[in-house]
Order: C-alpha cells, then structure tokens, then sequence
C-alpha cells in the first residue's frame, strides 16, 4: 500500500514564527503511520525549518530552484544550496511558475532533473486551466506534461517523482475539483505511468492539490488514485493542516 504524503505549500508566505508554531504543535502530536508531512517554505526559512523540525515528523521542502549548479546566476538558489540546508523535496512546474514566471515544459524537465542530481525529491505538479477543462483538454495537458518529463527520464529517475495534479481553476479561488474529477484524472495519470512500468504506476505517489482544506480532505483521500494533497492556504493554519493530516489516516 503507497503511503500518504500531505505537502503544505506557503508560496510567498510565512514567518519565523509560523516555524515555531508549527515545531510545537507537530512534535506534540502522533499522526497516522502511513501519512509523510511536509513543509514546502520560502528559501529565508528553509535552514530554520530543518532545524526546528529535527525532533518532529514534517519533512522540509523548497517551491522552486535553478537548473544551474551555480555561478554568475543573481538571485537563483540551486539544488545543491537546498540539500545542505536541509530540504528533501523542492517543488517543480507549479502552475504559478507556468504561468507568472514562464517555465515552460523543456524548463520544467531541466529542474527536474537539477533536483534528481542532488538527491532532492522533485514534486512535479500538472494542472489544466479552466479554458483547457471546458474545452475537453484535461487529459490531453496533464498526460502531456507528464510525458514531457518521463519520455527523458530513465526508469530510476521516474521511480524518484512524487507527482502533484493541481487544477489551475481550483488554486485559490475556493474552488475544488469534486472527488470523481479529481479521481478521475489521477486515474488517468496513473494509467498512463503504467504504459512506463506497471511497478511505476502502482508505487507513484500522485497528490491532489487545489483548495484541499480539513472539511473536503477526507473525501478526496479517501479516493483509491488520491495519495495525499499539496495543500496551499490551509497549511499556514497549523490547526487546519493538521486536521488534513490526521485525516488521511
């Protein structure tokens, strides 16, 4: 059985203290045993994220990196810088790096790869647009992005993916994919990794991301494809994201 992987999300949020929030809270608790926690911080919290969370069960995360080693690259952090700060996992494609800052598939794939050789978990996230749902498209751009990165992959870089599928239309509008939508797409992911490797698409963590929150966690992990949430606002209210964790036992 794949275990559960709640990833929270604070995009360009968050403080010193929220950290500290967070270390009290999840080293007091006992979450389910096969549920993951992880924390996806600005770059500033990241060395004090893994700091504080030494003694606890959250797993530390950047949202983006370069797919550069390092040099003359003003303002990028690379793969190599975030494994020795501490983070394990390190978003890739997210739609607000599609979509706000240009990252295009050729882009996505090289940050993947940049997280692979720095033994970072890639979290790559796929996600149609509102326009692409009503014209029919979901399938065809998420099995794309999808492909765009496992056709250049080998079968032990695949085997590394956690796999994010995030309906752009359900980002923080406050709306969500219902259950058999969402179902239905991770199905549909996971058919296609099986055309890589069965083995591939039975051990694929696929996460639902798109307004998951502690009223609607329940049910969406309840979902045989669904192995966890890339949770966005939810995960700065320490309550509310524990509530989504302790849910998907």
């Amino acid at each position: 059985m794949r275990t559960l992987l709640v990833a929270g999300n604070w995009k360009m949020n968050g403080s010193l203290a929220l950290v500290e929030a967070f270390r009290q809270t999840f080293a007091a608790v006992a979450l389910p045993a096969r549920v993951e926690v992880a924390l996806m911080v600005p770059f500033p919290y990241l060395n004090a994220a893994a700091d504080a969370f030494r003694d606890t069960p959250l797993m530390v995360g950047a949202q983006t990196l370069s797919d550069r080693t390092g040099g003359a690259f003003t303002g990028e952090v690379s793969g190599g810088m975030l494994a020795d700060v501490g983070a394990r996992l390190v978003l890739v494609g997210h739609s607000e790096r599609r979509s706000l800052f240009g990252e295009d598939d050729a882009a996505v794939l090289a940050r993947v790869k940049a997280a692979l050789a720095h033994d970072l978990t890639p979290v790559l996230c796929l996600g149609e647009t509102l326009e692409q749902r009503e014209a029919g498209r979901t399938e065809a751009v998420v099995l794309g992005q999808l492909a765009a990165v496992c056709d250049a992959l080998d079968p032990d870089e695949r085997s590394r993916l956690v796999l994010a599928y995030e309906p752009v239309w359900a980002i923080g509008t406050g709306r969500t994919a219902s259950p058999e939508q969402a179902q239905s797409v991770h199905a549909a992911i996971r058919a296609c990794l099986a055309e890589y490797s069965p083995t591939l698409a039975e051990g694929m963590q696929v996460l639902y991301g798109g307004s998951m929150k502690a009223a609607n966690a329940g049910e969406l992990l309840a979902q045989p494809d669904i192995d966890g949430g890339l949770v966005g606002g939810a995960s700065l209210q320490v309550d509310d994201f524990l509530a989504i964790c302790q849910s998907a036992g």
